[in-house]
């Protein structure tokens, strides 16, 4: 079922690219495996899926020990910062940096180990109160702080859109989120690139990669539902480290 359900998503990223007039290569898929078993990472593994996402930073550390090391992981989940030094330099991208006190604390760590650890802004586009990301607004002005951390580099921006049953509702988001990169770019930030857009989930990821997508995160379509009995467990758990 699950190699079906990749070869579906493969074709819908064929067809977005074809559409917009782009090339495959230029978009990451990310497989989002929160709550997901290592077996069905595993799976996913066979089939040629080297970028997984997750949400919680225990199971992240726990799926991390389990699987083959040439997988890049991302963090894609809210980051509290006092976890922050269980994941500085064995996440391939944070993609959720949605304050200067976050990115302060990367920063902290990251030279601790010196390194530099890339990072994407995350933005709340839509402005929803149930959601983390700075503001459209400030969101120019956060990545100006940023800049000058000397261990942290700015990649590019994410976003996580309103959920809708119509994808065609959140093409103004994606080309708000587009354009806002844009006119950083234009800003010229030292140690600041917009190379990376993270956009688009199961439910929209066509319309995000014709409005620009370089990485597209993808649970749903690949794994089937959540999983929220494993959820609750993840919530519950607290360690200082990784699992061992």
């Amino acid at each position: 079922m699950l190699r079906e359900q990749l070869k579906e998503v493969e074709k819908n990223i064929e067809t977005a690219c074809k559409q917009a007039g782009r090339k495959r290569e230029e978009i990451t898929l990310i497989a989002v495996s929160k709550t997901k078993p290592v077996a069905r990472l595993s799976e996913a593994y066979e089939q040629g899926i080297r970028a997984f996402g997750e949400n919680k930073v225990q199971e992240l550390c726990e799926k991390m020990e389990q699987l083959p090391s040439d997988i890049k992981w991302h963090m894609i989940g809210h980051l509290q910062r006092n976890k922050v030094k269980l994941i500085v330099g064995k996440v391939a991208l944070i993609h959720s940096v949605d304050t200067y006190r976050l990115a302060e604390e990367i920063n902290i760590q990251a030279k601790k180990k010196n390194l530099v650890v890339p990072v994407l802004v995350e933005v709340n586009i839509a402005g929803e109160a149930s959601k983390f990301g700075t503001s459209a607004e400030d969101a120019i002005l956060l990545v100006e702080e940023i800049s000058r951390l000397e261990n942290v580099k700015i990649e590019g921006l994410m976003t996580i859109a309103p959920y809708v049953t119509d994808a065609e509702d959140n093409r103004p988001y994606f080309r708000k989120i587009k354009q806002l990169s844009v006119d950083i770019t234009n800003k010229n930030i030292d140690n600041v690139s917009m190379k990376i857009l993270s956009m688009g989930m199961t439910g929209d990821y066509m319309v995000a990669i014709e409005e620009g997508a370089t990485m597209i995160r993808v649970g749903t379509g690949i794994f089937g539902e959540r999983n929220y009995h494993n959820e609750k467990r993840y919530w519950q758990v607290e360690k200082d480290g990784c699992f061992r």
